[in-house]
């Protein structure tokens, strides 16, 4: 990859999803080329328990499911401390 490519580690339950569109047309040209790139880094591997758990129901109550905050912490501090070189970290909410 030349030096001056841009390039980022986005943090995700589903790393199969990407480059998804950005690997078409004039991104997909680019990423061809090295012009960027972008690393995913799976938020499931940083489970604790032998299913890999990485929600659980809200804390005040009520419908859905929220990221555990503590599986989530542990893949950015990992991916914080082994970054090299220092990339932007994307996170995606639902939002």
């Amino acid at each position: 990859m030349p030096d001056e490519a841009w390039a980022a580690r986005v943090l995700t339950l589903y790393p199969e999803m990407f480059p998804g569109p950005l690997g078409h047309s004039l991104a997909g040209t680019a990423l061809a080329k090295g012009l960027w790139a972008l690393e995913t880094v799976d938020i499931r591997g940083f489970a604790s328990d032998k299913h890999a758990t990485v929600d659980d129901a809200p804390f005040g109550g009520g419908p859905g499911m929220v990221l555990r905050p503590d599986v989530l912490a542990a893949a950015i501090d990992a991916t914080e401390a082994r970054a090299e070189p220092r990339l932007p970290l994307i996170f995606l909410s639902p939002r």
